[in-house]
């Protein structure tokens, strides 16, 4: 037997399990859902040392086989992270339970009572490179939402994947749920992503969280249908009745507080009208971190005057560009809108933010902007689950369909109709 017909062997057994245990986890009481969130967060705080060893580990590994600065960043497990992690799942455990709550009831002519019920997706399989909370933020909103889980991390978080798959698994085993309920596949050979994505008998649906190549495969390849983003080409415009200390303090956190995540801006819309008042001291900000600055040629009007050098012009391909590095693309535009115009030809559909103190224009950008997160005055790195109160989040979506935006508990559950009757029969 060769080892993609071992692997494959070896998913179907998993996927059997995961299968099997859905039907517990969906049945579990919220009590003990709540209980098994807490053991593992209690386990998380008391393990950090283990944590750490076993990512500073990967991290060296990761780093040795020149691994791209950005991913080592996501890789990296520091002491915030992990307490981020144990907080993300006491407040799941917080979260009111959606698992069977009935909505919309309301009587028929027929007397008969027809509602929804939110229910489970069933077993949920997540892909992802890099980062190893995911890990924990996945097990605990699949946990809470009555789903199992098929976690497949990528090869270089490894070792902190597999330690963190313990504590979840003996809190499962504590809050006498089923260790199945969360399981991770700790072969880091590719061919276990081709056998969790075309086994739609074992998986309801794929969660991908990696880099644009990844996610454009299982798109192109599942069978199972997919949650996914592909890129985050966010956005930030300035109005010209911005508020210029919020305008510069916004653009600044949208875009280096990190660099690595898909809500952080790529690409700064700036009125021409405000241009030289708001852009001088924004980008001596930007300067002074080293943020590369590719703008246009109005851009580089107003910067060259203010005695800015070292400008990059943009091309078409830097409007179209997620660089998860520091660099900025910058260009003036005439309007809102110009700048929403700018923002629907060549967004992602992941986040923007308008800096206004105008509630027509505010209010016009909520509604004409089509992307899964639409903010005033506010940094798009709030474009996230823990901070969007969720708890944790399983991914961002830029779906149309069941699930948009970062995917918390509702994200994993679906609605089916009950009937709640008399003895009513059809006439």
């Amino acid at each position: 037997m060769d080892s993609k017909t071992d692997i494959v062997t070896t998913l179907r057994q998993i996927g059997a399990a995961a299968r099997a245990a859905s039907r517990l986890m969906a049945r579990a009481d919220t009590a003990r859902k709540n209980a098994a969130l807490l053991h593992i967060a209690a386990a998380i705080r008391a393990q950090r040392a283990e944590l750490k060893a076993a990512n500073d580990a990967d991290v060296e590994a990761a780093r040795a086989a020149g691994l791209a600065p950005a991913l080592v960043e996501r890789l990296v497990l520091s002491d915030k992270a992990i307490d981020t992690m144990a907080e993300g799942l006491e407040q799941i455990a917080s979260l009111a339970d959606p698992i069977g709550e009935i909505s919309n009831l309301r009587f028929r002519p027929s007397g008969i009572q027809v509602g929804q019920m939110r229910v489970p997706l069933g077993v949920i399989g997540i892909i992802y490179e890099a980062r190893p909370n995911v890990t924990v933020d996945a097990a605990g909103l699949c946990i809470k939402s009555g789903n199992a889980t098929v976690l497949r991390g990528g090869s270089e978080a490894i070792r902190c994947n597999t330690a963190l798959a313990k504590l979840v698994r003996d809190g499962l085993a504590a809050a006498g749920l089923p260790e199945d309920g969360v399981q991770v596949i700790e072969t880091t050979d590719r061919a276990a992503v081709g056998a969790m994505i075309t086994m739609p008998e074992y998986i309801d649906v794929i969660v991908p969280r990696g880099g644009k190549g990844l996610i454009e495969r299982i798109a192109r390849e599942a069978t199972v249908p997919v949650i996914k983003h592909l890129d985050g080409i966010c956005h930030v415009y300035i109005d010209d009745e911005a508020d210029l200390d919020k305008a510069v303090r916004i653009a600044d956190n949208a875009k280096t507080q990190r660099y690595a995540p898909c809500n952080t801006m790529e690409t700064l819309l700036v009125n021409a009208a405000i241009a030289p008042a708001v852009l001088p001291p924004l980008c001596r900000i930007y300067e002074s971190k080293g943020v590369e600055l590719r703008v246009c040629a109005d851009t580089r009007a107003v910067l060259e005057a203010a005695g800015f050098s070292g400008l990059v012009d943009a091309t078409e391909e830097d409007w179209r560009t997620e660089y998860l590095a520091p660099i900025l693309s910058i260009r003036l535009v005439a309007d809102v809108d110009a700048a929403m115009d700018h923002i629907n030809a060549y967004s992602s559909q992941h986040t923007e933010a308008i800096v206004t103190e105008n509630y027509s224009k505010a209010m016009r950008f909520l509604r004409e902007v089509d992307s899964s997160s639409v903010m005033v005055n506010a940094s798009t790195r709030f474009a996230d689950g823990f901070e969007y109160g969720l708890g944790a989040e399983i991914g961002i979506s830029t779906n149309k369909l069941h699930a948009r935006g970062p995917v918390g508990l509702d994200g994993l559950t679906s609605l089916k109709y009950v009937v709640l009757g008399s003895g009513q029969v059809r006439v």
